[in-house]
């Protein structure tokens, strides 16, 4: 089919809005000239897209009611059936709604996307469904994942399983939920800034954060590329070494991976932390909203640490705080060119692109009033960035973020490990309806101190539940070298294995 070609009227204000000014007879040589590039255009058209074949059988499922969906957690529900041996056999996995899941529909908790349908299966989920995996459905996740908390995704709040009302953590809300609440053994996150692990803090389970780069991102909906990363959120520790196994090492598809060293990250459960030397950052103790009960719990955890053997103390890392600044323009300017302007896809890449995903995504700018508040502030603050500054604090930021790694790369240098609060509260309660921009915000982005420095500096980081304070689960964050996720496990697994977390 012959795409459309410009009319001269269009090619005027084309060139006006690239301020230019044309006559009309220039613009009409111009639209001449520019009819061999569209004969190329038409050819492309008329050539079949090269996309992934759908190898494992599925039906399109439903939208599960009310009243077997109490937490809002799930999107979709479906079955997947994967091969029938492999390291993840008889478990069941929920996929956070930014995956493509082919012909299950895709949301990515914005009602921009609502009715979106993916022709192809991530390459996260292909690996899972080949390593034996049963894919339950799609979990609910925040507005185009713009929230730390979980009363931003469309069409309700995603309610915690240890207390109905308050927050399970963003943006993968409903991947930490379910896992919870025991309907799943296994789910996939996604992480910009504390995504996989601020849910898992809130909800008590076991989320990691993977080197960047070490899962590939193919076939889920991008952020901005640089911060993007997917990884597990699992009920222990076992599971959550064997699913990353299964999920890291490159595609060939996704620009953000450039040779990840892969590790068989099971084998690291059994050597506990004697001898491990783990730094306490005290910059991640000191976040002006740090719950004094949460600063105790997680302290009382490092302490048992020490216990198993560990050398523990405390460790200065003054670029911890940099990152985390470093993530305004680089998450907001970012989030700009990729995801809105770019329409999920941006430019400049080579990989697997999702023409559907794209042609969806145009449609935010017919229900921008819609757009959650917290992602309409990351967006005031990047376009106004990309248009008084020429985007030169995204350009310096991703310079910087080399110091902020030098930082890191040093304290872990001389430590195996750097311990923190995975965020500096417990869950709170959703926001009531029609509470101001200022309310919804703050409880969108409160807890994102800690978790978005890693997500600069591409270390791992997992967070593990360590102890309650009102109930509710607090989570600790363990911070490696990168490719370090093995090191990560080995001191998960360890005090896993000796402290009873709801009992401590």
């Amino acid at each position: 089919m012959a795409i459309a070609r410009p009319t001269l009227e269009q090619l005027l204000a084309i060139s006006s809005s690239l301020h230019m000014q044309l006559s009309a007879q220039q613009a009409d040589e111009y639209l001449a000239l520019m009819q061999a590039s569209f004969d190329a255009y038409d050819l492309v058209d008329e050539l079949p897209d090269f996309i992934p074949p759908v190898r494992y059988e599925r039906s399109s499922g439903y939208r599960p009611s009310a009243a077997h969906n109490p937490l809002n957690a799930w999107y979709f529900r479906t079955e997947v059936n994967g091969a029938r041996e492999g390291k993840l056999a008889g478990k069941t996995v929920a996929l956070k709604d930014n995956i493509s899941l082919a012909g299950v529909p895709m949301m990515n908790g914005a009602k921009p996307l609502e009715g979106f349908v993916p022709a192809f299966d991530a390459t996260v989920v292909t690996r899972l469904l080949d390593a034996g995996a049963t894919i339950l459905g799609k979990a609910t996740c925040e507005h185009y994942c713009l929230s730390g908390g979980s009363h931003t995704s469309d069409p309700a709040p995603v309610h915690n399983p240890y207390r109905q009302g308050f927050a399970s953590g963003g943006s993968s809300s409903g991947s930490a939920a379910l896992v919870a609440a025991g309907e799943v053994d296994l789910a996939v996150g996604g992480d910009q800034g504390g995504s996989i692990r601020i849910p898992s803090a809130f909800c008590g389970t076991y989320g990691m954060k993977p080197t960047h780069g070490l899962v590939p991102y193919t076939g889920i909906m991008a952020i901005e590329a640089t911060i993007d990363h997917a990884g597990p959120i699992t009920a222990n520790v076992r599971d959550n070494a064997l699913m990353l196994e299964v999920m890291a090492g490159a595609d060939g598809l996704d620009p953000r991976q450039a040779a990840p060293q892969v590790d068989a990250y099971s084998d690291y459960l059994e050597r506990g932390v004697c001898g491990l030397r783990i730094g306490i950052l005290r910059e991640g103790f000191e976040l002006a909203n740090q719950d004094p009960r949460v600063d105790s719990c997680v302290r009382q955890a490092i302490a048992a640490f020490a216990r198993l053997g560990a050398q523990v103390e405390e460790v200065s890392v003054p670029e911890h705080s940099i990152a985390g600044s470093l993530w305004h323009p680089i998450g907001c300017e970012g989030l700009m060119m990729q995801m809105m302007h770019g329409n999920g896809a941006g430019f400049n890449w080579q990989g697997l692109y999702d023409l559907g995903l794209l042609d969806q995504q145009a449609g935010w700018r017919d229900q921008a009033n819609e757009l959650s508040a917290s992602l309409k502030l990351c967006m005031f603050v990047g376009q106004y960035g990309l248009e008084r500054y020429n985007g030169r604090f995204y350009a310096k930021a991703q310079n910087l973020r080399r110091v902020a790694r030098a930082g890191y790369d040093a304290a872990l240098a001389r430590y195996d490990l750097l311990v923190m609060p995975t965020v500096p509260i417990v869950a709170q309660p959703h926001p009531q309806p029609g509470c101001s921009v200022t309310e919804y915000v703050a409880r969108a982005l409160e807890m994102i101190g800690n978790a978005c420095a890693q997500d600069i500096t591409g270390h791992p980081a997992m967070s593990i539940p360590c102890g309650l304070v009102d109930g509710l689960p607090v989570g600790l964050m363990l911070v490696g070298k990168h490719y370090a996720e093995g090191t990560i496990y080995q001191a998960a697994a360890a005090f896993e294995a000796s402290v009873d977390w709801k009992n401590c």
